[in-house]
């Protein structure tokens, strides 16, 4: 945190801390000087940060391997490199990078390692890029990494108008999949103009919905929920179909331990692979691999840059709910968690012209 970073400069920063298990409002907005990058590293000027499902785990003590309290989330950024450290190549500077961080991101400034950085095209907006960073490697990684979909098949992605779901159906309809897509009414013509045909996730017989569309099941389903309802997901595939899990939202609010759904849920996962029916589970960690650092970043940078090449090509488009200025970053975060949007909320500088959040009636629905 800023209080222990090495200080330097004039630049002053601004970062969000979350102080404990709190609501939106017990955020806290602290103020002080930028730090200075060390050997290997670099200073960013966020330009934008992104308010995914990991944050709103992390306010609630649930998020698997978050950071001891206080601490500044925010899981991936966007911004411009003011200065490099000693040893770190200095043409970096003034150039435009994304940034995997799992936390820290909601700061005006930020030292990163260079190694981490991915560029970001030019001409395509921050905030904008900022969307595809953990969701693009996110949706690309389980589309085609693990669940290896091809043209002509057929997939279920719940939470279809959320960050990583609307994601994941631009990118599985480019790829000439076959999408359905479950969502809130509200969000079904977004999610049609994604790609996807929209079900109710609140039907009575979402899975009988499911099977009228495709009798011999999907070919994957991609699931953030996580709960009894995996059962279904389950049960929706067609032989040698592959089920990708990635979060735990039904237990979010559950008291007790943040692991144990986790385990409970990748252990029913590991079951079920044991059994004789050609159906495939993973329980996706966009962590994997860490510990061989040049491989894992190799394949991030190599996966994100497929990404932004699509999204500079106009092949998707970056799903922005809202820019919300950084210090109102409680705002943002109950705009997040109100599930009245489509696509990402996103924090940008305080003196972005741009950062002011819109009502619901004019967040857009799928741009």
């Amino acid at each position: 945190m800023m209080t222990n970073a090495r200080m330097a400069g004039a630049d002053l920063a601004t970062e969000v801390v979350l102080p404990g298990i709190v609501e939106p409002s017990g955020l806290e907005v602290r103020v002080g000087p930028a730090p200075e990058p060390g050997p290997g590293e670099v200073l960013l000027a966020v330009e934008a940060s992104g308010v995914s499902f990991a944050e709103q785990q992390m306010r609630r003590g649930k998020y698997y391997d978050q950071p001891p309290f206080p601490f500044v989330p925010g899981y991936d950024v966007v911004g411009t490199v003011l200065r490099a450290g000693p040893s770190t190549d200095a043409t970096l500077t003034g150039r435009r990078f994304a940034v995997l961080t799992k936390v820290g991101g909601w700061s005006s400034h930020l030292i990163v390692k260079a190694a981490d950085l991915v560029e970001v095209p030019q001409g395509i907006d921050p905030a904008e890029a900022e969307t595809v960073v953990v969701n693009g490697i996110t949706a690309w990684q389980m589309l085609h990494g693990l669940a290896k979909i091809r043209s002509g098949q057929t997939i279920l992605v719940h939470g279809a108008n959320g960050g990583v779901g609307s994601t994941l159906v631009q990118l599985a309809a480019h790829a000439g999949v076959r999408v359905i897509g479950t969502a809130s009414p509200r969000h079904h013509d977004a999610v049609r103009a994604l790609g996807a045909t929209p079900l109710d996730y609140r039907a009575p017989d979402l899975p009988g919905e499911v099977r009228a569309l495709a009798p011999d099941g999907v070919d994957a389903v991609f699931d953030h929920v996580g709960g009894e309802g995996i059962v279904d997901s389950f049960n929706l595939l067609a032989p040698d179909g592959m089920l990708v899990s990635y979060g735990t939202a039904a237990t979010k609010n559950e008291a007790g331990s943040s692991k144990l759904p986790v385990l409970k849920l990748v252990g029913r996962l590991l079951l079920w692979n044991a059994l004789p029916n050609g159906k495939h589970t993973h329980f996706y960690n966009i962590w994997a691999g860490k510990r061989r650092a040049d491989t894992f970043q190799e394949r991030l940078r190599s996966d994100l840059t497929s990404v932004f090449g699509l999204l500079a090509d106009g092949a998707i488009t970056a799903q922005v709910a809202a820019r919300i200025p950084l210090s109102r970053a409680a705002d943002a975060m109950e705009l997040a968690e109100s599930g009245t949007v489509t696509g990402k909320v996103v924090l940008v500088p305080d003196s972005n012209p741009e950062s002011e959040p819109k009502s619901e009636s004019e967040v857009p629905s799928a741009g």
